[in-house]
């Protein structure tokens, strides 16, 4: 199905010469003269590259054979993410390119969105909020916790956040995927 200058909008997926972008910011210019135009930013779900697009009316676009799949992640064999259909026990393995930033949320067992286009698995989303355990964190120290500072905390994955002091080693926090950011401690 054509998508044509008046369907563009922020968050719609469209294809242009067979690559499946998402537009991340819309400008709607009506010049003072000639037609108006669409000025957009487009993000390749391929290799996340952004670039800068101008539809004029009557450009037309087409809408990306897209699905995703819920599936789960099994481990990292040194080259590539192995994931795992959970009703279907088909396996996949994804690049360390495709996974990209996703990898420093993932640990073994973890339910993530894998996106395919023309049934190729092109992109992992991970959850907006994980739990995971720290691994390595300063010590406490008396009067720390006053401060309302943040230390420094490596997770279980290899990701470092911040953290409060009084954080320790081996507990388990909740962190935003999409900011980095600790959220709270896990009950």
């Amino acid at each position: 199905m054509a998508i044509g200058m008046s369907e563009l909008k922020k968050g719609l997926k469209i294809e242009i010469d067979g690559i499946p972008y998402r537009i991340t910011e819309y400008q709607h210019v009506k010049p003072g003269k000639g037609a108006a135009f669409v000025r957009a930013k487009i993000k390749s779900f391929l290799d996340g590259k952004v670039i800068e697009k101008t539809f004029h009316a009557g450009d037309k676009c087409e809408e990306p054979n897209l699905q995703e799949k819920t599936m789960q992640f099994l481990y990292h064999d040194g080259g590539a993410f192995q994931f795992m259909d959970t009703t279907t026990y088909e396996q996949i393995a994804l690049s360390d390119e495709q996974v990209g930033d996703a990898a420093k949320w993932i640990i073994d067992g973890l339910n993530v969105q894998i996106l395919f286009h023309n049934e190729k698995a092109i992109s992992v989303d991970v959850p907006l909020v994980v739990e995971l355990t720290i691994t390595e964190t300063a010590p406490n120290f008396k009067g720390d916790t006053s401060s309302g500072g943040k230390k420094p905390a490596t997770l279980e994955t290899g990701a470092v956040v911040q953290v409060p002091f009084h954080i320790l080693e081996g507990e388990k926090i909740k962190v935003n995927t999409e900011t980095g950011e600790y959220l709270e401690k896990v009950k």
